[in-house]
């Protein structure tokens, strides 16, 4: 291969902090740096199977956790780019190198010789520390799940069933974020804009400008999307909305990942089955809190017997309210965010659009970053002199209460067309020790938030600072990390504990202290009355059993896919629709599907896992319980809960951590009580 001059890739970054050079890296610059990463990463792993003394901690576990650093580097910049500022040339290099990498990650895990070694370690005497013998231990678990047991076809089928599941998992990413961009809704007469606030019309028409097209435009991209359905009057317009949104990747066409989801569910389960389990939901979730499909089962069955029957009078209520209104329809999926919205403000005199002006975007990130100043002493300094990938990006230092340098901290707020939907938190680089010295981590946070327009900056709704906080505490646990080993640090932890750092940090956007402390109008400087605060309050508890059965309906039909012990040949839909049945509330609605856009479980590292949100909310509802009982400020609570849970990553098994901070193990009741769904 002819050597792109100059690769920043490939030399040491000079940048502050040692941040990526991103205002240096083209896509170009990816295909020379993945093939001699992918060849060192060979010569890394040959050299510990090759090598000539004794098998022991150090020269084959320790060895083999450090080979493959610049894959490493060169893979974790390549698709966090990917996923928040893509192109057709980076979409490209993703699909040609995917099968490599699964390539490569087969010859480490069906390496007889290496496991042989790491065997020989792992039944030797050798004495080894807490965090080593976790170290070992997920070292042998990546084996043996990882096929080496198996021979001949079993064990070449594996490997032809790895690569393939790479390549798919980036199709359906790639056909959602296609199909999302190709709808917009173009309006042009006035009237049909009643009911939607100006900010969100203003919004539209700023759409429309870049679009190079007079009127509104409106996009399925969540802050227009959202609001059009909350407010808009026009109910056909509504529907026409939401049967958009719903059909993403289910039109027949080249972005439809029906196919892509047979192939997927049935691929892992013939992987599942080559190891000795019978559905991939059994082999998922041996690694996990929960440990069997069982367990998460009977978990969702509790929280669906609590929460259906309030989900039901929530839907009734609503449908209550529409008629005393003059509503004399059926309530159709499209009409329940109006009308409830109605319901709520009618209940509460509240609304997004009277908190939004409280809510600037600028206040809000202090509100955040003083909240963890609040809770652990940290603070956030802003870099004007860090390479950025976009313009929109924000780059900060961390700094912990004794000065000293915690963590570098990307923010990138806002949705463009070449960046996936959603929120996440992710690292460009995670903590570890290396030659003895700490390297601390580069995290970043990706979200979709309301833009700011002509004449007025971003003005979140009371969602988006949840989800701002949900994210701002994935990033705490990356932030905070204090661990030896990068693939124990930070959130590398068991999927259905990774949750409750960010679900416990949205516990405080319903705390009246902490919203009196930043939040004020961002046209005159008043306070958040306390009246709204109050109301804000009250409001918690508001459809939570909709809303819980919503989230359930979502790890039911995971579970659904995932406990399948035969190859999927059916209809997506028909199957999805069953699975959904005991959450059901609404007609369902012809010609849409909730799982061709599911990245989550078909994208993303949720599969047999989407339940985790729910059991993380029975944690962070019993965590949180803490902070009301000793100050929901208290530094003592906060420095137990970073000391034994945001440092520790995941060096040991994640209810010992837990229940360290706690004192005890967490009970369902907790969550109940905090969403009304049984009384205190």
């Amino acid at each position: 291969m002819e050597r792109v001059k100059s690769n920043p890739l490939l030399e040491p970054f000079t940048a502050p902090r040692g941040v990526p050079p991103f205002d240096r890296i083209e896509s170009i610059h990816f295909v020379e740096a993945f093939d001699i990463a992918l060849k060192q990463a060979y010569s890394d792993v040959d050299r510990i199977t090759e090598c000539s003394d004794e098998p022991s901690f150090m020269n084959t576990i320790e060895a083999l956790e450090c080979a493959g650093e610049l894959l490493d580097t060169v893979s974790t910049i390549f698709f966090n780019l990917n996923s928040a500022c893509t192109s057709p040339e980076m979409q490209k290099i993703a699909q040609q190198i995917s099968p490599e990498l699964s390539r490569f990650s087969m010859y480490v895990s069906m390496n007889d010789k290496l496991f042989e070694r790491v065997k020989r370690v792992k039944e030797g005497a050798e004495e080894l520390d807490l965090e080593q013998t976790k170290l070992l231990d997920n070292t042998w678990s990546m084996f043996v799940r990882g096929g080496s047991d198996l021979k001949g076809e079993n064990r070449k089928r594996f490997q032809e069933i790895s690569e393939r599941l790479s390549i798919l998992s980036l199709q359906f990413s790639e056909n959602s974020l296609a199909d999302t961009n190709a709808f917009n809704m173009h309006i042009t007469d006035e009237s049909q804009l009643s009911g939607l606030p100006d900010g969100v019309v203003q919004a539209a028409a700023d759409e429309a400008k870049e679009r190079g097209v007079d009127g509104w435009v409106f996009t399925l991209h969540a802050p227009s999307y959202m609001p059009f359905m909350k407010y808009a009057d026009n109910r056909e317009l509504r529907e026409k909305m939401f049967r958009a949104r719903g059909s993403i990747c289910f039109h027949g066409d080249e972005h439809d990942n029906r196919t892509l989801i047979s192939e997927i569910v049935s691929l892992r389960l013939e992987r599942a089955k080559l190891l000795g389990y019978d559905n991939y939901a059994q082999y998922a979730l041996e690694r996990r809190m929960a440990e069997t499909p069982e367990k998460v089962n009977a978990f969702l069955d509790e929280l669906l017997n609590a929460s259906h029957p309030a989900a039901l009078r929530d839907r009734d209520e609503v449908i209550s309210f529409a008629q005393s209104l003059g509503f004399t329809d059926e309530l159709q999926k499209w009409d329940w965010a109006y009308y409830s919205n109605k319901l709520k403000v009618a209940r509460y005199n509240l609304d997004d659009e009277m908190l939004r002006p409280y809510f600037e975007l600028s206040g809000v990130i202090d509100g955040v970053f003083g909240l963890a100043t609040k809770l652990y002493g940290v603070t956030f300094v802003e870099r004007s002199d860090m390479p950025k990938y976009h313009e929109d990006v924000k780059v900060f230092d961390v700094f912990d209460a004794d000065g000293s340098f915690l963590a570098v901290l990307y923010t990138d707020f806002f949705p463009r067309s070449n960046k996936d939907g959603g929120a996440w938190m992710t690292e460009y680089r995670g903590q570890r020790v290396k030659d003895g010295f700490d390297v601390r981590p580069v995290v970043s946070l990706v979200m979709n938030f309301t833009k700011p327009i002509v004449d007025k900056p971003s003005l979140l709704t009371f969602g988006e600072v949840t989800t701002f906080l949900h994210e701002f505490g994935h990033a705490l646990h990356g932030i905070f990390s204090k661990c030896r080993y990068g693939s124990l640090a930070g959130t590398n932890v068991m999927r259905d504990f990774v949750e409750l750092p960010s679900q416990l940090m949205e516990n405080w956007a319903f705390q009246s202290e902490w919203l009196d402390s930043w939040a004020k109008h961002y046209q005159t400087g008043e306070k958040l009355p306390g009246e709204l605060i109050e109301r804000i309050k009250r409001s918690a508890h508001f459809q939570s059993g909709y809303q819980c059965d919503r989230q359930l309906s979502f790890g039911i039909v995971d579970m659904a896919w995932h406990s399948l012990t035969e190859s999927f040949v059916g209809d997506v839909s028909d199957f999805e629709q069953q699975a959904m049945a005991s959450t059901s509330l609404m007609p369902d609605v012809s010609g849409t599907c909730f799982c061709t856009d599911f990245s989550h479980i078909f994208a993303g590292g949720y599969a047999a896992g989407y339940y985790s949100y729910k059991w993380a909310e029975v944690l962070d509802a019993d965590a949180f319980s803490l902070f009301v009982e000793r100050g929901i400020f208290n530094r003592d609570v906060a420095e137990s809960f970073r000391r034994n849970v945001l440092e520790r990553g995941g060096t040991e098994h994640a209810m010992t951590l837990y229940e360290r901070f706690r004192g005890s193990a967490p009970s369902i009741d907790a969550l109940l009580r905090r969403d009304g769904l049984i009384g205190n």
